[in-house]
């Protein structure tokens, strides 16, 4: 990630899962945040290239987390999540998530998602996210 870019981005402290598969970094865009992971080595299979176990957990949590706030901070679970891979993302790069809801219904929270690399693409996603009453 470029130098001028730390400025608006900002490793997130969390807990469960997504702590051990980050860093997570996040930034603010007008009423919604986008997420990020400086891709290291941690991140890599095999081949070198991300894992794409690591990306589908990037843009789960960004979905999950904008299915969140739409809820007004019902905790929500993911249903479905279909995804496509559209490029390999390496080492040194950074990884943007964004989300939005494409539908309502009054059980269900319909997610679109995408990753990019810069301008590129590497993953785009759509999700079922369903809200939970009270304590899961």
């Amino acid at each position: 990630m470029e130098t001028e870019a730390y400025a608006v981005w900002q490793v997130r402290s969390t807990q469960g899962f997504i702590a051990h598969a980050g860093p997570l970094w996040a930034r603010r865009e007008g009423d919604g945040w986008a997420y990020g992971f400086a891709i290291s080595k941690q991140h890599l299979n095999p081949a070198g290239v991300v894992h794409g176990g690591a990306l589908l957990t990037l843009v789960d949590h960004a979905m999950s987390t904008v299915a969140w706030e739409a809820t007004g901070r019902l905790p929500c679970v993911t249903l479905q999540l279909d995804s496509h891979f559209a490029a390999p993302v390496l080492a040194g790069q950074f990884v943007e998530a964004r989300a939005q809801v494409a539908r309502r219904t009054g059980s269900l929270v319909f997610m679109r998602g995408e990753l990019r690399v810069g301008d590129n693409l590497v993953l785009g996603a759509q999700a079922l996210m369903k809200p939970l009453k009270g304590n899961p």
